[in-house]
């Protein structure tokens, strides 16, 4: 007697090219343009107060940690916001609010006003990611999730080659300018952009939704939310140490050129995109978000040896370790798919909107460390101290976390 065999169903692509994935990754490509020029123009903007190299480095610092500041209290604020009243709620108020303090970072001419609205940038940058994210997420079937996300950042970190691009070819006040202007462009294609229909499920049932305290009410939660928010610290290792100072690090390693940290910056999100892109189908050939992330968190921290300690001697060999930190570090996409995996439907959007923004807050741990410990040990054992503990950190977190690999997301955090 022949046994007939069901043929496995077959897996559509399509919802891969609908509106919200392109939107979403268009707001990804803006938010990354504003988010990075300040540190691409950081040198050119200050040097046009009349500010001394020692000078730029200090009001440079003050006004990043005020932009990450920002970055850390809206990540909280607009994920909460995202559980309590929609995913598309996020999307339409962060991008107004970080579009218009950067049209008014074009008219700047002091260095409280520059910080002031970098930190009003920063609430507005720190809802977007996470709220695109999430709502990708959502609508898309499990068999092709990590193929979405991935698409989302691999287009939207190439925003920072286009936030490059406008700044050489520009002045500094006109990059801020065209950034802004995007932004409101942007708010008419998300007119069409549907909510997510896990959302709309629990939207008026009376389960308690965006409590961000309850992520730390019990152990178990709050172990959980600690290793998400590790494992995502040494993407800003490496952008805001390694990128952000390549001027510094291209002086202590005796290199005779000039290095460009916003070309440094720029380069390493170069490798993002591409690193994004590979690092979601990179998990789905594997069937494990974990071993992806813990094969490039290995080659990232290899990577970053040899750009302290490799012998470096040209501005352009650095540039290209940048952008190979970039690659090895591009698992951005699916680190916040395995947050938004780790959580149900009424926490979802708080924990993948503010997990990002806690790391992105811990720059500010970074820079201030940087500085404070330079002067005496020199920048590349700082860099090496640094370095250590967050990619240390980082894998040690990753290797407890639970491996979220074809997760159904219909469910309630309870």
């Amino acid at each position: 007697m022949e046994q007939t065999v069901t043929p496995a169903p077959r897996i559509s692509y399509r919802p891969l090219f609908s509106l919200p994935v392109i939107v979403s990754a268009l707001g990804f490509f803006v938010d990354v343009y504003d988010l990075l020029i300040f540190s691409i123009v950081r040198v050119p903007s200050l040097q046009s107060f009349g500010f001394s190299e020692a000078e730029v480095s200090g009001a440079g610092t003050f006004i990043l940690n005020c932009q990450q500041a920002g970055l850390l209290l809206g990540g909280i604020l607009w994920g909460v916001l995202g559980d309590k009243r929609g995913r598309l709620s996020v999307l339409f108020g962060s991008i107004i609010t970080y579009s218009l303090a950067n049209i008014a970072c074009g008219f700047v001419q002091d260095v409280n006003t520059y910080a002031l609205l970098r930190f009003v940038a920063g609430l507005g940058l720190s809802g977007e990611i996470g709220a695109a994210m999430t709502l990708v997420a959502e609508i898309l079937p499990k068999e092709i999730r990590g193929y979405g996300t991935s698409i989302v950042a691999g287009i939207g970190y190439l925003g920072a080659g286009a936030a490059y691009l406008t700044a050489e070819w520009f002045d500094w006040r006109t990059a801020f300018l065209t950034g802004g202007g995007m932004g409101l462009v942007l708010l008419l294609l998300r007119v069409s952009v549907f909510e997510s229909k896990l959302f709309e499920q629990v939207r008026h049932q009376t389960h308690d939704r965006g409590n961000f305290w309850s992520l730390f009410t019990s152990s178990r939660r709050l172990i959980k939310y600690l290793r998400c928010v590790a494992v995502g610290i040494p993407t800003w290792f490496v952008v805001g140490i390694l990128g952000t100072f390549g001027n510094e690090f291209g002086k202590a390693l005796g290199i005779v050129e000039t290095v460009r940290p916003g070309q440094c910056v720029m380069l390493i999100y170069m490798g993002f995109a591409a690193g994004d892109l590979l690092s979601g189908p990179f998990s789905q050939w594997l069937r494990s978000r974990r071993k992806a992330i813990g094969s490039l968190l290995i080659a990232s921290a290899l990577l970053s040896l040899v750009y302290l300690f490799g012998g470096i001697q040209t501005a352009g060999t650095l540039y290209g370790i940048c952008l190979l930190l970039g690659f090895c570090t591009g698992y951005i996409a699916l680190y916040l798919t395995t947050i938004a995996e780790q959580y149900g439907t009424n926490l979802r959007a708080t924990a993948t909107t503010s997990a990002p923004s806690v790391v992105r807050g811990t720059v500010i741990l970074m820079t201030l460390s940087f500085q404070a410990l330079k002067p005496s040990i020199g920048a590349v054992s700082t860099g090496l101290l640094l370095g250590v503990l967050c990619y240390g950190v980082a894998l040690w977190s990753l290797s407890r976390m639970e491996d979220t690999y074809g997760r159904n997301m219909d469910y309630l955090e309870e």
